[in-house]
Parts: structure tokens; sequence; C-alpha cells
């Protein structure tokens, strides 16, 4: 009966035969959809949270024209800088460290400069900073967890190989060398999709029964995407400066050393500040909020 329904149903994930579509001479590329409609939705998402929260609709707009743009170079400056080699390495190019169409945003660097950006932006709207990345934060996980299908059409980022039911399949031209007679991966890119769907679910519902505010939001989603990102990134083989330290890839000793942050300052915060704060904005203001 398996063996029939085998027949039927591939019991492996294709990758696409393209990441790149033309509209007359304008290129729409996969891996740019996925991050704009990440941020759409994370955008709109906000929103709602943070005037749910006693904000001004249309306040979420407004900091994303600052925290967009910052953290899209923040994304790129992390990505070349823990992976130098492969722009400013012997025989490379360093012009195409400019090629973000290509892929490589790191995270933590995207989610710093975002946050600088937040900063400037709630500074000049008096607005007060900790409540409104409490309201964007587990956003963030949806951009995230969306995000992620632009590596699934640059065919990257995927991990070892393996024959279970959900491989991802990978191209001759993209896979690594040491790798070239396999054909099926493991798909991260749709572990961290799933992982950070439910990370969101999981912080948006501790939110609402715990009430919680003083940046613990922001700590509880930096537990909850580390929390899957360290033991994801221990199944990637791509190729990465500062990869192998103690026997740990740089990423995971970031997600455990960013881990034990988040954790001591939600610790902290809670001794310190227990509850909510009565107004998200800096001159006293309040609105009456509902449940986020």
């Amino acid at each position: 009966m398996i063996p029939a329904l085998a027949t039927i149903v591939p019991l492996t994930i294709p990758s696409p035969d393209q990441g790149t579509w033309y509209l007359g001479p304008v290129p729409l590329r996969g891996y740019a959809l996925a991050i704009i409609l990440g941020i759409v939705v994370a955008v709109w998402l906000s929103e709602r949270r943070w005037v749910a929260r006693g904000g001004t609709a249309g306040d979420i707009q407004d900091l994303a024209i600052w925290a967009v743009p910052f953290g899209l170079v923040g994304g790129r400056l992390y990505h070349v800088a823990t992976d130098y080699a492969r722009y400013f390495g012997e025989g490379e190019n360093p012009v195409t460290a400019l090629y973000v169409w290509r892929g490589g945003l790191g995270v933590w660097g995207a989610i710093a400069f975002g946050a600088l950006g937040v900063m400037i932006g709630a500074r000049l709207k008096g607005i007060r900073l900790l409540p409104v990345l409490d309201a964007i934060a587990p956003t963030v996980l949806v951009a995230q967890a969306i995000g992620r299908w632009g590596n699934w059409f640059n065919q990257e980022l995927f991990g070892k190989p393996t024959d279970l039911p959900w491989a991802l399949e990978i191209d001759p031209a993209h896979r690594p060398v040491g790798y070239l007679d396999q054909t099926t991966f493991h798909p991260t890119f749709l572990y961290e999709f799933l992982w950070n769907l439910a990370a969101f679910a999981l912080v948006v519902w501790l939110d609402r029964r715990l009430r919680l505010g003083h940046g613990r939001v922001v700590a509880l989603y930096v537990m909850a995407y580390t929390a899957g990102r360290g033991w994801i990134e221990m199944l990637r083989i791509d190729d990465v400066q500062l990869s192998d330290v103690g026997g740990l890839r740089f990423n995971v000793w970031t997600s455990i050393v960013l881990f034990v942050l988040a954790a001591a300052y939600f610790a902290w915060s809670s001794w310190r500040h227990p509850g909510r704060e009565e107004t998200v904005h800096t001159d006293g203001r309040v609105r009456e909020a509902s449940h986020p």
C-alpha cells in the first residue's frame, strides 16, 4: 500500500526550477518577494497589537519607515561580516557584497539595526520604547517565518542529507562540495518556518495571559527564537566563517548566549517592574487599551 501511495504522492519536497521571473525588463525575485511579504504582514500585525496596547493607529507604519531600511542594512552588514571571505577573499569581487537579491541577511544584524530605527522613530513621535518593542517583537517571528521561503527559492541554507519523506530536493549546481552525490537534504527553511509560527502563537498567548510589559515580550521572543534556531543551525551544512568554535557553529553560540541573556533580563524585569506600563507615550497620556 505504501509503495502504491508513493507513486501518487511524492515523498520529497521539490525546489523551484527558478527563483526569478520577469515582468518585462523588471526582475521579480522570490527571495525579495518573501522578505517584502514578511515585512508587510509584520507591520499589519504590529499595528493591531500596538492599538490594542494603547497606541495610536498609524504609529507602526511611521516607525517602519525607519526600522525597515535600518534592518535591511544591518542584516546585510552582519551577513557580510560573518561570511567575509565570500566577498573579500582571494579572487572574489567585493562589489557582490551589495547583491542583496542573491540572499544573505543576518537576522541579528537586522534585529539590532531595526530596533535602532524604531528607537529613532519612537523618540521623534513621543512613544515609549519598551512598550512599542513589546508590541512588535512577536510579529518579527512571522516576518522571519515568511522570509525563510526566500531560502527555498534560492536553494540555500539547507541541512544535512536525509531520506525522510519531507526531504528537500536540491539541484546539483546548489550542492556544496562534498555533497555532490547527495540529492535530498533537511528542509531547514521549513523547520524554521513552522517553529517561528509556533513561537509567535506561544509568545502572543503568554503576553495575553500574563499581561507582560517592560521589555519582557522582547525577551520571550529572543528565547523562543533562539531555542529553535540553535537546533536548526546544527543541521545546516553551508560553509561560513566562524563556523566551528569549540565544536559549535558561531550562530549556535550566538543563540545560546542570547537565550541566557534574555532569560536573565526576563527574570530581572519581572522582579523589578512587575505588570505592564500604564502609558505608552512619553508625555504620560493614556488611551484605553484592549487585549492584544
